[in-house]
Formats: C-alpha cells, structure tokens, sequence
C-alpha cells in the first residue's frame, strides 16, 4: 500500500464574484464555496508576456510551498493549489483578507499606527524564525483587514533560507526607496527585510505626518543605510518594542492574576514535546478561552483542563491528571486580558512562554503505521 496515489476526481465548483487585482505574472479573483458558505482569494498564474510562462512557473510553485509553510496570524492562509505543468498554469487559492492596504489604512486611521507596527514585526518576525526571506516589502503587500489586523501576502518572490550563506539578491524589483549598502555586493538578508520594512514606516509617517508614533529611535536604526549599524533582525525590534517604555508597569493585582494563572498552567504541564511550538497571538487565544469560559463559567474546575493548555502549546505534551484548572483563575485573567493594551498583553503572553520554556522536554517516538489505511 506504499506509495498508492489516492486520486481525488469529484469537481468542486466556486462562483466567481469579482477581479481583485492584476499582477506581471497573473491575476487575482474572489470566489465563493457556496457549499461552506466562505470566500476565497483564487491567484492564477498567468503572466502577462506568454513568453515568460515557462520561465517562472518555479517560482510560482515555491510561492505555493513558502505558504504552505506559514502559519500566522499577520500573515495570509493558503488552503489548496491546483497546477497544470503543461500548460504552465496554476492556481492558489488563498484566504481572502477584505481591508485595504497599509498607506491607506493609516490614512483613514493615523490613531493605529503603533499597533499596525508592532503586527507587522510579529508577522516578519515569524517568518525569519522560519527561515523565509519576503523580498517584496512594499505597502500594497501589506494589508489591513476591517478588523485591524495586519495580513502579509504576495510571496511570489519569496525564498526559504537553506543555510546562513543563502542570501544572494538573485531578484531585481524597482524599488520603491534608498538601496541599502549591502546590495552593492549583491547581499539581501534578514537585516536588509529589516530596512525595507523600516523605511516602509518611514515613508507613510512623513507622507501622512502621523505624530502619534512611539518608536522614532528604533525606527532610526532600523532605517540606517549601513548594514553594520543596522538593527539586526526582527527578533531584536520585536524586543525593542518590548522594553520600550510604554508605561507597562503592572498593578500589584494584575501580577497576582497572571501568576495564579501561569501556576495553574505550570502545574498541569509535566513536559513539552521537543518539536511543538507556541501559539503567540494574544487576541487569538483571548478568543479561544472565552469560548471556553462560556462553556465551564457555571463550574468550579475546568473539567477537562487540557482545553486551556491546548490555547498555548500548538504540539504534544504530557499532562498531570491529577491537577486542576480554577474557573475563577481563567475568568480573572481574561479579565486581565480584555482590559490591558496590546502592549502588556504581548509582555503577558511571552511571560507565559518563559514559564513553558522551564517545563522538561521529551521525543515522542513515530505511531507504528497500519497496512489497511492507505494515507
């Protein structure tokens, strides 16, 4: 059974709604499943020039792995692709963000300008922690949905770091401000996303004249020319944002919630698997405990306390059966939660993280595959 291709040959049909956008290398729909009543961003590989067809169907197809890997909320969701290597065709079909892009965003909204910054790191942040260069950084692949939530898309010239030598500028766009120092020697790495984004910002502050902005010098560093003096990665901005002073200093009562919180996840955790990760966004694990709350809030205890953890750690573990979860503990944090900014909840959310990252981690050994099952 080994190696049986399982051939899916049903057509699923979509209504199409309207043209999105135009690119060099093909255009963009808006779909509609009417069988799961969703929409869909539908990205067909189409160049404009017939000519090129051939020559860039691989990059469409590692725009499509790229995506594949990703998995942020500040950056776009793919869900399937279709491709046609014959024809030299294809098609991604994409979460459909409905916003507008970032320039026009903080136009309409100037007063989101920090929290806009601090999405936008998070979501490059992720994708140098898992080795993918953009390499498109401009404001129209920067969108922000009607709920204010930033979303990176267009990964048509994306690239997956292989090892720390794998940096070559093997693209030439017609970039949209300064050149960095570090393309005179055909050089485009972590630090050089680091400045596009950072000039980015740059660039809408002036044009907009937003005076609402709280992180002027590490703009300044992330916006230097000279890669040497350069901030080094987004890593150390996400940080920066972090240790600024934004007046984030927790009542004695706000520390007694997070601990009685942090103790009750610490003590139902015995070890962590080595290859599970963290679930980072704090508004979408805010949404996942009210669901939960609602649903043990008539309780004492959470009866299966495992539903809690599972908001943290995206991965196996090994849990106490004999700890408990307070409904009063859970209700007090996410009390904690619903009235701090998005500042102290981030300080929060990575308070949390340290306490996991203390928890023993183990190796769980392959499941035994059956014969009779064939994928």
């Amino acid at each position: 059974m080994d190696n049986q291709v399982i051939k899916f040959v049903r057509q699923k049909d979509f209504v199409l709604e309207k043209r999105l956008g135009q690119g060099a290398t093909g255009n963009t729909v808006l779909l509609h499943d009417t069988v799961i009543n969703e929409r869909f961003a539908c990205k067909k590989y189409e160049p404009a020039n017939p000519a090129h067809a051939s020559q860039f169907f691989d990059a469409f197809i590692r725009e499509i792995k790229l995506l594949h890997l990703i998995n942020h909320p500040n950056i776009v969701r793919v869900f399937n692709y279709y491709l046609f290597p014959k024809q030299n065709t294809g098609f991604i079909l994409m979460e459909y963000v409905s916003g507008m892009d970032i320039d026009t965003h903080l136009l309409i909204s100037p007063e989101d300008i920090n929290d806009i910054f601090t999405q936008t790191i998070d979501g490059f942040a992720y994708l140098e922690e898992n080795g993918i260069l953009h390499r498109d950084i401009r404001e129209s692949n920067i969108l922000v949905t009607t709920d204010k939530v930033v979303k990176i898309i267009d990964f048509g010239f994306g690239k997956q770091t292989t090892s720390d030598n794998d940096y070559n500028k093997s693209i030439s766009l017609n970039w949209w401000c300064d050149l960095p120092n570090e393309f005179k020697k055909s050089i485009y790495d972590f630090r050089t996303e680091v400045y596009f984004v950072g000039k980015l910002f740059e660039k809408t502050i002036n044009e907009l004249q937003i005076e609402a902005f709280r992180h002027s010098d590490l703009l300044d560093r992330m916006c230097r020319i000279e890669p040497e003096g350069r901030i080094g990665s987004f890593a150390e901005v996400k940080s920066a944002i972090l240790d600024t002073d934004f007046g984030t200093d927790f009542s004695d009562d706000e520390r007694q919630v997070y601990r009685e919180f942090a103790d009750s996840l610490s003590n139902l955790l015995r070890s962590i698997e080595n290859d599970a990760k963290y679930y980072s966004s704090a508004s979408v694990i805010a949404a996942k405990l009210e669901e939960i709350f609602r649903k043990v809030m008539l309780e004492d205890f959470v009866p299966d306390p495992t539903v809690v953890s599972n908001c943290f750690v995206n991965g196996a573990y090994r849990y106490s059966t004999k700890a408990y979860f307070d409904v009063d503990t859970l209700k007090k944090f996410l009390a904690l939660l619903r009235k701090t900014s998005r500042e102290k909840q981030e300080i929060i959310i990575a308070n949390l993280h340290s306490r996991l990252d203390a928890k023993p981690r183990h190796t769980t050994p392959p499941p035994e595959m059956d014969d009779d099952i064939p994928f």
